[in-house]
Parts: structure tokens; sequence; C-alpha cells
């Protein structure tokens, strides 16, 4: 048995955390760019020379057995470590080169990180960058990636997180003039209830949660939507509410130029709340080249009154 472990494949055992991670054969072979059929051949050749059973497959998901959790938590830091020692070989010319994977949440992609690896690109020609968007937080090792982007979750032990973009953002609330000629203009955050409220949805199902603060006073409501459009069509929900359909509330920089451009009128200044912006994390056990490099410049825009 301890034979036949150890001729045990390092792209094996990767496609087997990627199984784990995206809880399919389907979406894992989409991550890997391989055939599910591979797939399902790489994991059926690891189970066959450890012996034991790693996953447990039903007909809407795939998880893993006692022996495959245990064997996916050894395996993370391992293949981590292995990926940044050769991508570390592979980079130890004078300018950066490789690939950079990032994971993402939607709320960065609007303004945030788009300008940020412009100019990242530009200073490290050689280095090619990946942006996969979920909101969802996810064990960015296990999935494959370098470092992750996400508002205010709390990390494992061994993440390491740096501020990126604004360090301090707000949720804003705001209606066309049409809309609030037709409608009361609300006194309070529990008057929304009564409002056509145009709501935003994560990709993991959640609806963006409404938030208001004053002074010592924090108040959460759960309007009902007239119109709800997933964050990755955020525009889409601000066109809404600059042609009448409602209120919305969302990313205070979202809303600012139409607010600026009078399509949009505030509703409830008085009650925005504002929150740390996102940071970049990522193991402090696996930093690769690419990704020092770009917390390097990230240190150096953070530093620069052009970029604030």
């Amino acid at each position: 048995m301890a034979n036949n472990a150890e001729v045990t494949s390092l792209d094996n055992l990767r496609v087997f955390l990627s199984v784990v991670e995206a809880r399919g054969f389907r979406a894992a072979s989409k991550q890997l760019g391989i055939s599910p059929s591979t797939v399902s051949e790489k994991i059926a050749e690891i189970e066959l020379q450890l012996g034991v059973p790693l996953l447990i497959r039903t007909t809407r998901s795939v998880m893993p057995t006692e022996a495959g959790s245990a064997l996916a938590a050894r395996l993370a830091p391992l293949l981590a470590e292995a990926r940044a020692a050769l991508q570390d070989a592979a980079n130890s010319q004078a300018e950066v080169r490789g690939l950079l994977k990032l994971n993402v949440t939607g709320a960065v992609m609007v303004d945030i990180l788009p300008p940020l690896i412009d100019r990242f690109l530009t200073l490290h020609p050689h280095v090619r960058v990946e942006v996969v968007v979920e909101d969802r937080l996810v064990d960015i090792v296990a999935a494959g990636c370098d470092a992750g982007i996400r508002y205010g979750e709390h990390l494992a032990k061994d993440m390491i997180a740096v501020p990126v973009g604004p360090p301090v953002q707000g949720l804003a609330y705001a209606a066309s003039p049409s809309y609030l000629a037709r409608h009361a203009a609300p006194l309070g955050p529990r008057d929304l209830l009564a409002h056509d409220a145009i709501r935003l949805r994560f990709s993991s199902g959640a609806l963006v949660v409404w938030e208001f603060e004053r002074g010592t006073e924090f108040v959460t409501i759960d309007p009902p939507g007239r119109l709800i459009i997933g964050v990755d069509a955020a525009p889409a929900a601000i066109a809404a509410a600059c042609a009448g359909h409602g209120i919305i509330g969302t990313f205070k920089n979202w809303l600012d130029p139409h607010i600026q451009n009078g399509l949009l009128h505030p509703v409830l200044p008085d009650w925005w709340p504002s929150f740390e912006g996102p940071r970049l994390y990522f193991s402090r056990r696996f930093v690769p080249a690419p990704l020092r490099a770009l917390v390097d410049f990230i240190a150096v825009e953070r530093r620069s009154p052009a970029h604030g």
C-alpha cells in the first residue's frame, strides 16, 4: 500500500484538491481546463493507489470522506509550497515573470481593481494575471489561487491581509428626482419598507444588506425588492434607479457620479454608514514572485498622493 501511495503524481493530487474545493467534477474540470472524464480518471487512480475512498459522489454534489478531508487539509499547504518553489525558480531572472491568480469579490471589479491591475501590468510586462470573480470566501490555496480580495471576513491564522484601494468606503442610498416626486421622501430607514427598493444579490444568493448608522444608532432593514439584480450587473441596477424605478442602496463611490450630475438624489444621507475598504489576503507560506511584486506595488501605491 505504501509503495502505491508513493507513485501518486502531483498532478493527480492537484486535481483532487480542485474537486474538493469545487465540490464537483464538472466545476473542477472548468477550473483546471481539462475534461470531466479526465478528472474522474485521476481521482479513480488516487483512490486505487491508496486503497481508500476519498470522495462521496451523489447526483448533486461531491463531498470528501473523512480520509479525503484529512488528505486535503494536509495537501493544500504542501502543494502551495511546491508551487511557490517552482514559480520562484522560474522567476529567478531580474524581471518578475509568471502567472498571478486572484480570487476577488465582484464589488472590487467596478472601479478599484481594474485601474490597479492596469498600472501593475504596465510596470511588470512579463507577469500574467488571471482574475476569478466570486463573492463567497474560499480557501484560496485549495482553489489554486495566489491571493484573494474581500471585505472584512475573518481570515485563517496563516493569512496576511493587506489593504488595497480606498482605506474607507461607504454605503449610500439614492433615487431619481422623478421617483421622489411621486413618493414621499423617507424620514428614517424604516420608512424604506414602504418604498420600491432596487436590491443587489451576491452570486452566493444572499441579498446585499441595507445598513444604516447615525451616531450610536445602527439599523438594518430588509425591504422587499421591486427589482433585484446581481452584483456583477450593478451598473444596470443604477441605471434602473436613474430611470425612476425605486431607491437603490450600494457603494457610495458607485453612486457619487450620478448624484453629482443630478440623475440621482441622496436619500437619508445622515444615515449612510462607512466601513473598511477591501483587503488583499494570502498565505504567509505561499508568496510567489508575482504576488510579492503585487504586494510591493500596492504598498507604493498607498504611499502615493495620486492614489491615496
